[in-house]
């Protein structure tokens, strides 16, 4: 990156946030820089370092941020909307409340980050990692988390109507009082989740594991449970699937 208008580096870039849309930061050593509230819709942050970035408030919204690093970046109440996240590392990065709504998440790694009541309907998210991520009260209403591994994630109260998790790894997820309406979870590993509560009307589970999985008082009404594995599962009524 050419830092010649920021002749004193990042502090003179974090000065200057009203006037960073549609700029060019690729590849920038921004870690630790507050940027709070800044607006950087349409910006290039590819490979950008923003480990520890404060960017709470800050304006992404097309942003294109393809393999930068995030983990550990505050983003609360961020606008990402329609961002272009692929490959992203954004490990422990708090993103709760977050506008992530169109965003493409490729194969981005997020593994324990914290995606509590933000939204992200619409977005892309095939094979992302979400290994002990926090989605509670999160929308995901019609996401692509196909092939995703979500093992041991909160997800609880989420909303996941029509989402496709068509392959995805979700053993030991917490899915209690989760709606997944007509969500397609074919082929999804749900073994040992908690799905107590669940709204899973018209879902899709063909061929998905759900051995030992909690789904005590859940809503199973018209779902499709052709060759689904719920050895040991709890049921609806409270007995144990043998």
């Amino acid at each position: 990156m050419d830092f010649s208008r920021f002749p004193n580096g990042k502090t003179d870039v974090e000065k200057q946030k009203a006037n960073l849309q549609d700029a060019d930061l690729s590849g920038a050593k921004l870690s630790e820089a507050d940027l709070s509230g800044a607006d950087l819709s349409g910006a290039k942050l590819s490979e950008a370092d923003l480990r520890g970035a404060k960017l709470s408030g800050a304006v992404l919204s097309g942003a294109v941020l393809v393999e930068a690093k995030l983990s550990g970046a505050n983003l609360y109440w961020a606008n990402l909307s329609g961002a272009v996240l692929v490959e992203a590392d954004l490990r422990a990065a708090d993103l709760s409340a977050a506008n992530l709504s169109g965003a493409v998440l490729v194969e981005a790694d997020l593994h324990g980050a914290d995606l509590s009541e933000a939204d992200l309907r619409g977005a892309v998210l095939r094979g992302v990692k979400l290994t002990l991520a926090d989605l509670e009260r999160a929308d995901l209403s019609a996401v692509d988390l196909s092939k995703a591994n979500l093992k041991g994630a909160k997800l609880s109260e989420a909303k996941l109507s029509g989402a496709n998790l068509y392959w995805a790894k979700l053993k030991g997820a917490k899915l209690r009082w989760a709606v997944l309406r007509g969500a397609d979870l074919r082929k999804a590993d749900l073994s040992e989740a908690d799905l107590s509560e669940a709204d899973l009307r018209w879902a899709d589970l063909r061929g998905a594991d759900l051995s030992g999985a909690d789904l005590l008082a859940a809503d199973l009404s018209g779902a499709d449970l052709w060759r689904t594995n719920l050895q040991g599962a709890t049921m609806p009524d409270g007995t144990i699937h043998d």
